[in-house]
């Protein structure tokens, strides 16, 4: 069961409250965290692209980082973990991530992959001026195939003269090609974005659900795991949960408390409002679960609140649920939280013991 960290390439991580812990994104900080994760046997590190935040009074991810620059320099500081930078296909050409990819390659020996962010929040895209129109939302996943298809052309034989309904090659180059093959992740939650997951990346990220109820999501990597079959393909789920862990099962909670307490509501309303903008949505999408979240200052991701020892049997849970092949962190504090992992949870975890024998 591989274990991964979602590291905070924007401000204030994943809680949009002004009781929880606050703090800007920094190189020095993803750093940390990375090594960190690295030290404690995690296999991967994701940074996502957020390019406009959310506002209020926490300026929510109002301040970020961009994805391949900062895993371009962690890659340089790491020896084993795997990286993956992300993607907003909107933005930049497929030919230039595909020559960025290779050079993260070279840089990382062979550590890198590509998380492919298709875009659902439109304001990231309209305040430069590069959103194509409403349409854009019920064709993102063709958009992004003809993307994928133009960067595996490229890594596997060095031209691309695709033509296509988005983009239109010409004899286009790429060398040297990466050492290995780039591992490719998405986040699809819709059917839609599991085919795509299914017929083009190695992985799919999905969130768990619900406060304390690691199996909540069961149906979504049962779904994915569907989609796979239909392409022959071994396509397995990344799980995403967030960890509030403390001594007790009491003291956890009361920090779950406060942070809801002083959920930051005019961030949450632009959240909200965003998400209910694509109107192409399905039931089971990302913009669909942050409307329908009954507690949504983190995204209605998955939530583990408890003591060391009640966080650890609720994550060897969402590991044993089938189709499930990893799982994905955030903390609400990240230094102290993956600390107190590495000490009190690991090692208390029974799909990770093959790492605790390996230190």
């Amino acid at each position: 069961m591989d274990i991964g960290v979602f590291i905070p390439i924007n401000n204030n991580g994943w809680l949009i409250s002004a009781t929880s812990p606050q703090y800007m994104p920094s190189f020095a900080l993803n750093k940390h965290v990375v090594q960190t994760a690295e030290a404690l046997g995690f296999d991967f590190a994701l940074s996502m692209i957020k390019l406009h935040g959310f506002g209020g009074k926490t300026e929510f991810w109002d301040h970020g980082l961009e994805s391949f620059t900062l895993m371009a320099g962690l890659a340089s500081v790491t020896t084993k973990i795997r990286l993956y930078a992300s993607t907003a296909v909107l933005t930049i050409p497929p030919a230039i991530v595909a020559r960025m990819a290779s050079t993260i390659d070279s840089i990382s020996g062979g550590r890198f992959g590509v998380n492919i962010v298709s875009g659902w929040h439109k304001v990231e895209y309209t305040q430069m001026g590069l959103w194509p129109g409403e349409a854009h939302f019920a064709k993102r996943y063709d958009y992004s195939t003809e993307y994928v298809h133009i960067m595996k052309e490229l890594w596997e034989t060095g031209e691309s003269d695709f033509k296509g309904d988005f983009f239109q090659m010409d004899h286009c180059k790429l060398s040297p090609p990466p050492s290995v093959p780039i591992k490719l992740v998405s986040a699809g939650q819709s059917d839609r974005g599991m085919e795509f997951a299914a017929q083009y990346c190695d992985f799919n990220f999905a969130l768990g659900e619900g406060v304390n109820e690691p199996t909540k999501a069961a149906g979504v990597p049962a779904r994915m795991l569907e989609h796979a079959k239909k392409t022959g393909r071994d396509v397995g789920s990344y799980m995403l949960y967030m960890i509030i862990a403390d001594e007790t099962d009491e003291a956890a909670l009361a920090k779950w408390d406060l942070y809801n307490k002083g959920a930051d509501r005019e961030a949450l309303a632009h959240l909200l409002g965003h998400a209910a903008a694509d109107v192409n949505t399905e039931a089971t999408s990302m913009a669909a679960a942050i409307q329908r979240s009954a507690s949504p200052i983190n995204f209605n991701m998955g939530t583990l609140v408890g003591s060391y020892a009640s966080v650890a049997r609720m994550l060897d849970e969402a590991a044993a649920m089938p189709g499930v092949k990893g799982i994905m962190l955030t903390f609400d504090d990240f230094i102290a939280g993956m600390d107190a992992f590495g000490e009190h949870i690991q090692p208390k975890m029974a799909c990770r013991q093959h790492v605790m024998a390996a230190a």
